[in-house]
C-alpha cells in the first residue's frame, strides 16, 4: 500500500476544490500563511465537477456568476447566468493561473477518512486502479459536492414497465438522444427542470410538460446583468466585479429575508410580474 503526506488534502477538483487550492496559493503568496504542500484527490479523470459531469441540454448556473464565481477572480463573461461550458472554462482557467493542475490526482476514489489522534493526522484511503493508497494530511478539506456520481436519484414509478417511451436522468443524458418531434415530461421544478424545459422546446420537442408536486415561484431575470455592464464602463474589472458582487449578494439576501417575513407580498409580486409577461388571458 502506497502512503504519502501533504499538509492539506482537498477532496474534489470541482469549482469548490479548485477554489480551495487557489485560496491556499494566494494566502501563501501574500505571506498570510507559510507555504503549504497540498494535493487534490479527484475520482473522475477530468476537473470541473458538476460542470464537466452534466451534459443535458441548456445546462447552466442557477445563480449569477458574480456571486457563484470566485471573489478573487472577476467573471468577465457577458452572461450573468452562464452556460455550463463557460463555467467549466472559468474553473479550469483558475487552475491554470494558480498552478493547481499539477496537484490534482485523477482517478482517486476516496473510500475512507480516519483521524489518528496519536499522529494528529488524517489517514485518507483512496482506490486507484483497484489498489488502495493512503494519503496522510494535517488538514482535510472536503469539496466533494452532494451528487451521487454513480447514479442520480431515480425513484421507482408504479407501472413504469408498461411505459413505451424512454426514461432519461439529466445526470446521465445520452449524447445521441433524439429531441426533435418528441414529447417530453420533465419531473420536478428545481434548477435542472427550469433549465431543461425551455432548452427542450428550443431544440424542437413537439411538446414539453413540467410535472411537479408543488408550485415553484419563478422570477424572470435577464441573462445579462445590466448593472454590471454599466459599472464596467466606469470602473476597472476587479472593482466593477466587487461592486456587482456586493449588489447581487445584497439583493439575494434581501429577497430571501422578505420572502421569509412577508411571503404573501412576495408571492403576489412574482405573480404580477409573470402575468405581465403572458399573453392576455
Amino acid at each position: 500500500m502506497t502512503t504519502d503526506h501533504v499538509d492539506v488534502l482537498i477532496v474534489g477538483a470541482g469549482l469548490s476544490g479548485i477554489g480551495a487550492a487557489a485560496h491556499l496559493v494566494r494566502a501563501a503568496r501574500s505571506g498570510d500563511i507559510a507555504p503549504r504542500s497540498y494535493a487534490i484527490l479527484e475520482r473522475r479523470e477530468a476537473s470541473g465537477g458538476t460542470w464537466d459531469l452534466f451534459r443535458y441540454p441548456g445546462v447552466r448556473s442557477d445563480s449569477d456568476m458574480f456571486t457563484l464565481g470566485y471573489k478573487f477572480k472577476p467573471w468577465m463573461g457577458e452572461k450573468a447566468l452562464a452556460d455550463g461550458p463557460s463555467i467549466l472554462e472559468y474553473v479550469r482557467e483558475t487552475a491554470r493561473e494558480y498552478g493547481i493542475e499539477e496537484h490534482i490526482r485523477y482517478g482517486h476514489h476516496v473510500v475512507a477518512a480516519d483521524w489518528d489522534s496519536a499522529s494528529r493526522q488524517w489517514r485518507v484511503t483512496s482506490v486507484v486502479d483497484g489498489e488502495e493508497r493512503v494519503t496522510t494530511a494535517d488538514f482535510l478539506w472536503s469539496c466533494s459536492g452532494y451528487y451521487d456520481y454513480d447514479q442520480g436519484h431515480r425513484p421507482a414509478f408504479p407501472g413504469e414497465e408498461r411505459f413505451g417511451g424512454t426514461f432519461v436522468h439529466p445526470q446521465h443524458w445520452p449524447e445521441d438522444l433524439e429531441i426533435e418531434g418528441r414529447r417530453f415530461v420533465v419531473i420536478g421544478s428545481g434548477a435542472t427542470a427550469v433549465t431543461l424545459v425551455p432548452a427542450l422546446a428550443q431544440a424542437g420537442a413537439s411538446h414539453v410538460t413540467m410535472l411537479q408536486r408543488s408550485p415553484t415561484y419563478i422570477l424572470s431575470m435577464p441573462a445579462r446583468d445590466g448593472f454590471a455592464g454599466a459599472v464596467r464602463k466606469v470602473l476597472p474589472s476587479r472593482a466593477s466585479y466587487a461592486v456587482t458582487r456586493l449588489k447581487n449578494i445584497g439583493m439575494s439576501t434581501a429577497l430571501y429575508q422578505l420572502s421569509q417575513r412577508r411571503p404573501e407580498m412576495v408571492r403576489g409580486f412574482i405573480r404580477k410580474v409573470n402575468t405581465s409577461l403572458l399573453p392576455e388571458g
